[in-house]
């Protein structure tokens, strides 16, 4: 038996999920592009499904678009907001995922972009004032990126207080809500938000397939050309099994919320008990205490012969968790978010992300392998 505690990296398909994407595979197999009765089928199926998600979000079915994860919603936004809507300044932080800073990255180097980074502090937190001061001393049009929690050490920020300072400043405001949607209610219908992206991997939905929130006000271009679906925004075939899958992942998650919610962060704390109370000289990464998502937990450990073996000694176990963000490498890369707070360090951090399918047991597991692996004074 293994265990899985590498829920921010992906979640396993619900099995509700997949009994919608199995029928969907043989159901809709019309080109949703086509005027017959098969297209038209497969067509309608797609559009309830944008529904479905429209109305989760509080937001119109017009400003949903189907894309094949948040990777590229968030290059579409951060691209065309540039290309398209005239943007000349960017706001955001360098512990957003590599989603969101190599792309700012790239067009600051090119020159067509003005980036400002804010900063944080050791948990990750950034000062709303200091937003306002930046957004203050310049008229150029600027756009703010900040992600909604960050999916390494799980710090939060509040939508709505930025939401607030970008109007007040006449900001645009891009939120990165991949590791959020299913996971925190989200109204858009009172919190004014230009741009938001999620991807059905991360609430138990199938890889491949994601969707982009584009507020009426702000209108990009296609970003990829060829075709007229999605309504000219984006070419491409339809992967009509993948979005009536995360559409059902996100309505499970929404009408189980509040359950799941209450477990994940139970099964949250009992980790942090079990490994206070256990090991010698842990310390918790981010905001653990303050606003964090409550699946997350970045936990480091002290140096030892042992630490640096850590993350593959407990996959030998049968232990499934993370050195930092599954996207940047197959190997334990290191984590660009802990360095760029913390600085170089001898200790070994580790992220369980937990999910309402994990059990206080398996914990009690983790912690007596760790145990094992991990010096404790006596």
């Amino acid at each position: 038996m293994r265990i899985y505690f590498d829920n921010a990296a992906t979640t396993p398909v619900a099995p509700e999920v997949l009994e919608v994407m199995t029928n969907a595979l043989q159901e809709y197999f019309g080109n949703p592009s086509s005027i017959h009765a098969e297209g038209r089928k497969a067509r309608a199926a797609v559009e309830q499904a944008r529904k479905t998600v429209a109305n989760c979000l509080g937001a119109s079915i017009g400003e949903i678009f189907f894309t094949s994860c948040g990777t590229e919603s968030n290059n579409m936004i951060l691209k065309g907001s540039v290309k398209d809507l005239g943007v000349q300044r960017i706001i955001s932080t360098k512990t957003e995922h590599h989603a969101v800073t190599h792309p700012l990255e790239k067009m600051e180097k090119e020159g067509v972009v003005e980036i400002v980074w804010l900063s944080q502090d050791e948990k990750g937190r950034i000062d709303p004032n200091e937003l306002k001061e930046m957004l203050g001393q310049s008229d150029k049009k600027t756009l703010v990126s900040l992600m909604h929690a960050n999916n390494e050490i799980g710090t939060m920020i509040d939508l709505y207080e930025i939401s607030e300072i970008c109007q007040e400043h006449k900001a645009l405001f891009h939120s990165d809500t991949t590791q959020t949607i299913g996971y925190f209610p989200i109204d858009l219908s009172n919190t004014k938000i230009s741009f938001l992206t999620g991807s059905a991997h991360k609430f138990y939905g199938p890889k491949g397939v994601g969707f982009i929130y584009i507020n009426g006000d702000n209108i990009l271009k296609p970003f990829i050309e060829g075709g007229a679906q999605e309504r000219n925004m984006r070419a491409g075939t339809e992967n009509i099994a993948g979005i009536l899958g995360l559409a059902k992942a996100m309505e499970l998650s929404y009408e189980h919320l509040e359950e799941r919610r209450k477990k994940t962060s139970e099964l949250r704390q009992y980790m942090i008990d079990q490994l206070t109370n256990e090991l010698d000289d842990i310390q918790f990464n981010g905001d653990w205490d303050g606003r964090t998502h409550y699946k997350v937990l970045s936990v480091s450990f002290p140096p030892s012969e042992k630490s640096d073996m850590l993350l593959l000694n407990l996959d030998i176990a049968g232990i499934s968790v993370s050195g930092g963000s599954a996207c940047s490498s197959g190997a334990d890369a290191g984590s660009h978010v802990l360095s760029e707070l913390l600085g170089d360090s001898p200790r070994k951090t580790i992220r369980f992300s937990f999910s309402h399918n994990n059990t206080k047991e398996e914990v009690d597991i983790v912690v007596a392998k760790l145990k094992e692996l991990i010096p404790v004074n006596v």
